[in-house]
């Protein structure tokens, strides 16, 4: 399941893309719509021959960017992917055009403009830095990500979308202190492009010491998903929880018992495990015990699959 589609709604806003707007004018002057009204999207076209700077820099110089509460980034490259210092350098650079940004996506790229694997990120840390009121930051890929532990009063929501998220980022991010954050999501993925971590890496996550304001904690995409099913129906932190994330990887019958066997779940509004090698017995089961919880099990994989997969790696 390859990310084949761009986002259409970001931080409750429409996306809007200004680039393509802009193109399409072919330089005649262009209706834009009001600042505070869309989530604006960004990136280069293929084979552009603007820079990212160039290109950050006319939408800084075109929209009223201190209204502006939603940025989405698109392309940061125009052929072979290349490193996002430039993208970020330029992004960081006009933070103090930008005082009311409260939602940052860094990676709406589709698996046809380049595969997950091959986006080359750096060092994020400056987003959060340079950026003391941002709400909300996805971050998709993992080569080259980096990640060191800050204090950010503001963030609510923080997601890595990754085929291989390195261990080095989830261990910073659980050094990280973030007292306001409710949604915590780690794209996993798998030890060949670069997804690491490890069981033990998790468990600042699962023990309820970090981040006391968490509500939904997803832990998905992962080729260990029994293993993490099974320390999750044990954790702590589940009994402050309002919705859960466990799907995407390997899930098969062994993690949803493990599960089922644990603490009570029904105090969830939500359990996500779309994307699973679960029996029909098991789902079953699953619904019964929890019936007020609305639980997501599409994507049902068969199995007696020997060779299984997450839904996004490469």
């Amino acid at each position: 399941m390859p990310v084949s589609s761009h986002i259409e709604q970001f931080h409750g806003l429409p996306v809007f893309d200004f680039v393509q707007a802009v193109e399409e004018g072919e330089g005649a002057a262009v209706t834009l719509p009001e600042p505070a009204s869309v989530a604006w999207k960004f990136g280069l076209d293929f084979e552009s021959e603007e820079s990212f700077a160039e290109r950050w820099q006319q939408f800084i110089d075109t929209v009223d960017t201190e209204r502006v509460s939603a940025v989405v980034i698109g392309q940061w490259f125009a052929d072979d992917p290349g490193g996002f210092d430039e993208g970020l350098a330029a992004i960081v650079g006009a933070a103090c055009r930008l005082p009311a940004l409260r939602a940052l996506f860094v990676g709406d790229i589709t698996y046809e403009e380049s595969e997950i694997s091959w986006l080359e990120l750096c060092d994020v840390t400056p987003l959060l830095t340079a950026f003391p009121e941002l709400a909300r930051l996805v971050v998709r890929g993992g080569d080259g990500l980096e990640l060191k532990p800050v204090r950010h009063e503001a963030l609510t929501a923080l997601r890595f979308e990754a085929g291989g998220l390195p261990a080095s980022v989830v261990r910073a991010v659980a050094g990280c202190e973030l007292p306001a954050l409710e949604r915590l999501e780690f794209w996993l993925g798998v030890d060949e492009y670069g997804g690491d971590a490890a069981l033990d890496d998790l468990t600042p996550f699962l023990d309820g010491s970090r981040f006391p304001a968490l509500r939904h904690l997803g832990l998905q995409n992962s080729e260990f998903q029994d293993e993490i099913a099974a320390a999750v129906a044990h954790a702590p932190v589940v009994a402050r929880l309002e919705s859960l994330g466990l799907s995407m990887g390997v899930l098969t019958d062994e993690g949803a018992g493990a599960l089922l066997e644990g603490q009570p779940l029904t105090h969830l509004r939500a359990l996500d495990l779309h994307h699973h090698y679960l029996t029909g017995e098991m789902q079953e089961r699953l619904r019964q015990a929890l019936p007020g919880v609305e639980i997501d099990l599409s994507g049902a994989g068969r199995p007696d699959d020997r060779r299984r997969y997450v839904a996004v790696a490469e």
